[in-house]
């Protein structure tokens, strides 16, 4: 296995950590109304070093909701710096999120990128890429069947845990993000207790999921042949919120050959449907 120097692996674990947190921040219970807000601060870690924050946002007015997350990275004592931001919007259906756009944009010392998708109803109407260029040839082709049934990100984001107990770490959630369409398949992995320094009076228990990436289009194959980062073995750990409907992630493990990539919550803050507010600090 070819291992990536310390710059290349840092950068990839920044977007590995990017696309984690888009896909695992608190969303609603399936038998509860989204909070009004969410918000939420976690730290990232790379090998045991703490190398930035992710920060996260959420609001619903009963009908839309709106989402923001950005992220943080800095490395190798400051040599490699990555910023991710990620903004979505969308209605409600029902329980489940019905996303209505996305934007992403990245930024390193040396390279800006942005992503913006809209959609119209089930499907990705429009994809807007900055610098655009055109797929490698080596990319699997990302066709209108790929392109329907999907969340973005932050869709994701709102759909990851909108289940119940029996079920949260039970499903599969499709996701497109601009370039790559993929599969975040959960499954259950078991339970842990969780010490709170301050009582929240919510359950001080976390329900943990193993997580399995399944790429679908947009990736180059040979990305997934022995890769570095362990794709089937990422896991999220929720906590149950009952107050507030909703379950919110605590801990985000990407595994790596290199060491893990982790993200763990610092705070989050939940005003719920009913105006009750709820802290919950780590």
């Amino acid at each position: 296995m070819t291992m990536p120097n310390s710059r290349s692996g840092v950068k990839r674990l920044g977007l590995a950590f990017s696309m984690m947190v888009a896909a695992g921040a608190g969303a609603t219970a399936a038998d509860a109304q989204f909070p009004s807000e969410v918000s939420a601060v976690y730290r990232l870690s790379f090998n045991g070093f703490d190398v930035g924050k992710y920060r996260f946002n959420s609001r619903y007015d009963g009908k839309s909701y709106t989402a923001k997350g950005d992220t943080q990275v800095s490395a190798l004592f400051g040599a490699f710096k990555w910023a991710g931001n990620f903004t979505g919007s969308g209605s409600v259906e029902g329980k489940d999120p019905q996303p209505a756009s996305f934007e992403m944009s990245t930024k390193t010392r040396s390279k800006t990128t942005s992503v913006k998708v809209s959609f119209n109803g089930s499907r990705v109407a429009s994809v807007a890429l900055v610098p655009n260029k055109n797929p490698s040839p080596e990319a699997v082709k990302v066709k209108p069947e790929n392109l329907r049934n999907v969340l973005d990100p932050m869709g994701a984001t709102l759909a990851i845990s909108s289940a119940n107990d029996a079920d949260a770490c039970n499903r599969t959630i499709p996701v497109f993000d601009g370039k790559a369409r993929y599969d975040l398949k959960l499954t259950p992995k078991g339970r842990e207790p969780v010490k709170e320094k301050r009582q929240s009076g919510q359950p001080a228990e976390l329900l943990v999921c193993q997580v399995k990436y399944v790429p679908i289009a947009g990736h180059k194959p040979k990305d997934f042949v022995n890769p570095w980062i362990d794709y089937d073995h990422i896991e999220i750990a929720l906590r149950a919120v009952p107050s507030a409907g909703v379950y919110v992630p605590y801990r985000v493990t990407v595994p790596s050959t290199i060491g893990a990539a982790v993200m763990t919550v610092e705070s989050i803050n939940i005003t719920a449907a009913n105006n009750q507010r709820i802290a919950l600090k780590q």
